[in-house]
C-alpha cells in the first residue's frame, strides 16, 4: 500500500480469511494487552463469547453476515471497554466473569484498502439472555 495506509505485518502467505466484500484478516499475534503494535491503527475491538462449546454470533444487517460482536473503540474508551460494551450493545450479553485478552488481529479492510488492528478479548457464559433486535443487529446464535 501507499500513502497514508501501511500494511499489517504479515508473512508472504495468503490471508487468513477473506468475507465477500474482500476485507482481509492477515495476522495474527498474540501480545500484552497494554503493548498494542504501533504500525498501524488500533481503532477496534472484537469478543468471542463461548457457551459450551459454541460461540456467539451476532448478525450484522448491514454486512449481512454473522460475525463476532465488536466495534470502534470511542475516545477515552480502552480496547477492553470497548469489548465489554459492544457485547452488550450487539447481543445483550455478559460474559460470566471479566474477558482474557487474547491478541491483535490484522485487518486489510476493503473498499478503499486500509490496514488496521482489533483487540480480541474472549469470555464464557454459561447463561443466553434475552435478545432484543436492533437497526444493527438482527439475531444473535450461541
Amino acid at each position: 500500500m501507499t500513502g497514508n495506509h501501511r500494511e499489517v505485518p504479515h508473512p508472504d502467505e495468503p490471508p487468513l480469511a477473506v468475507d465477500d466484500r474482500g476485507n482481509a484478516l492477515i495476522s495474527f499475534a498474540p501480545g500484552a494487552e497494554g503493548a498494542p503494535p504501533r504500525d498501524v491503527p488500533l481503532p477496534a475491538a472484537l469478543v468471542a463469547v463461548w457457551r459450551a462449546d459454541s460461540v456467539l454470533m451476532v448478525f450484522d444487517r448491514w454486512r449481512q453476515g454473522r460475525e463476532l460482536p465488536g466495534g470502534r473503540v470511542d475516545d477515552g474508551e480502552s480496547p477492553r471497554q470497548t469489548a465489554v460494551r459492544e457485547l452488550l450493545e450487539e447481543s445483550g450479553q455478559e460474559p460470566d466473569g471479566p474477558l482474557q485478552f487474547i491478541g491483535y488481529a490484522g485487518f486489510v479492510l476493503a473498499p478503499e484498502p486500509r490496514a488496521e488492528y482489533a483487540a480480541l478479548f474472549a469470555g464464557r457464559t454459561t447463561i443466553v439472555r434475552d435478545f432484543q433486535a436492533d437497526e444493527e443487529i438482527a439475531a444473535i446464535r450461541c
